[in-house]
């Protein structure tokens, strides 16, 4: 707690002109290529809607005086991306529980088609666009292959403005040996960006839950240390 205050502290005294309404946009992208089953998928929604209401989930949400808007979206193909939770400031635990009930009561928006993360990323950040002023702002790209359509991450940051947007990953690992020896490596080099971007690993869709608990508790009560002081100096 303490260690958030002093973070907000530089960073509000950084940018006095700013009246910033959150310390954090987090848009979360899950995925629903063809690789994904409906099995698969209600694992991931239901595992994200539990997650949020982890008890140490929750502590994490509401650390700071300053709230976290959240938003959600899935993604596969080039065309294939849709918003499931629109931007929310989670000020309250109602706010936190309305997030929760939302993503668990919705359904995919088609069957899935290929596995479009630069595509997937440049939605991300479009919807950043039309996010609250947050002090940070961070996508969460969650998936269990890697690129096959249409341009890649690497092309995206490249091309459209991603400006200090953090991008984390969450790799589902479904199959061992793809992901220790590609898809880990591949969200390593290709998908993290921004400073302290990070990356969790779950092992098959079973433990989707577990890792996103994980995840958001260590993005929420994080700092991105080298942000803070990047913006302390312009």
């Amino acid at each position: 707690m303490i260690r958030w205050l002093i973070a907000l502290g530089l960073a509000l005294l950084a940018s006095p002109i700013r009246a910033e309404q959150c310390r954090l946009a987090l848009a979360l992208a899950m995925d629903i290529s063809v690789s994904v089953d409906d099995t698969e998928d209600a694992l991931q929604r239901q595992g994200l809607a539990a997650a949020l209401l982890a008890p140490e989930v929750q502590e994490a949400f509401f650390s700071s005086p300053l709230p976290v808007a959240m938003s959600v979206y899935e993604w596969s193909g080039r065309s294939t991306q849709h918003v499931i939770l629109n931007w929310r400031l989670i000020e309250t635990q109602d706010d936190l529980r309305a997030a929760a009930t939302r993503i668990s009561q919705s359904t995919r928006s088609n069957e899935g088609s290929a596995t479009a993360m630069g595509h997937a990323l440049r939605f991300g950040a479009e919807l950043l666009q039309s996010a609250p002023d947050c002090l940070f702002q961070t996508i969460d790209l969650s998936g269990d292959g890697s690129n096959n359509d249409g341009y890649g991450p690497q092309i995206a940051y490249a091309r459209y403005f991603f400006g200090e947007i953090v991008v984390n990953g969450l790799v589902i690992n479904a199959a061992d040996f793809e992901g220790e020896l590609f898809l880990i490596p591949f969200f390593k080099n290709n998908v993290l960006h921004g400073p302290g971007a990070f990356l969790e690993v779950a092992q098959g869709f079973e433990d989707f839950e577990r890792t996103m608990r994980k995840k958001l508790k260590r993005e929420l009560s994080g700092l991105q240390v080298g942000t803070l002081q990047h913006n302390a100096h312009d």
